[in-house]
């Protein structure tokens, strides 16, 4: 059996900037490069591990802290973890990097806000700039940009594979990639 190193890919940016886009399209290449990944989904983990949480800080806080655990159970265990979720606060998420017994890698996924509301497939944006939707990350609610990611991808400028490569690229670099049975 190969030698499994499991690690956190934590992807972090507003909602609409393509986390969630960008952390499949990494999951599937580490797969074809047989890792065992893991995506964790912010939407996903709200509608099942965090169903009754609000919006307030204190509530997310909770679900990022949920994701957080979650990620370095399975991290610490060979897995590959990938989280995507907005995770607004700064402080939430240098906690979860500092419980992390594997390598945490921090990916922010930056769009400017300009961009996000052209793209508004899901109309959030207008709502919450209209003001029927409260607490909104980045319009009605703070988003506390990264102030050392390990990654910044521009996908208001990137394509998807623009940015999956160099995510891969830097794990590559750094031998995160290493250890797995070419087979």
């Amino acid at each position: 059996m190969a030698d499994r190193r499991g690690f956190t890919l934590w992807f972090t940016g507003l909602s609409g900037a393509g986390k969630s886009t960008l952390a499949r399209a990494v999951g599937d290449e580490l797969r074809s490069r047989r890792h065992l990944v893991e995506l964790l989904d912010g939407d996903e983990v709200r509608k099942h591990l965090s169903r009754g949480l609000g919006f307030s800080k204190d509530d997310r806080d909770t679900n990022i802290r949920r994701i957080g655990y979650f990620a370095r159970v399975l991290s610490r265990n060979g897995v590959v973890t990938i989280a995507a979720a907005i995770s607004p606060y700064r402080d939430v998420r240098d906690e979860i990097r500092r419980e992390h017994e594997a390598p945490f890698v921090e990916i922010f996924v930056d769009c400017p806000l300009d961009e996000l509301k052209k793209r508004d497939p899901k109309g959030l944006y207008a709502e919450a700039l209209a003001g029927r939707l409260k607490n909104f990350s980045g319009v009605s609610d703070p988003y506390e940009r990264p102030i050392a990611p390990e990654i910044t991808v521009h996908t208001d400028r990137e394509t998807v594979d623009q940015s999956k490569a160099a995510i891969v690229n830097w794990l590559a670099g750094r031998g995160l990639l290493d250890g797995i049975d070419k087979a």
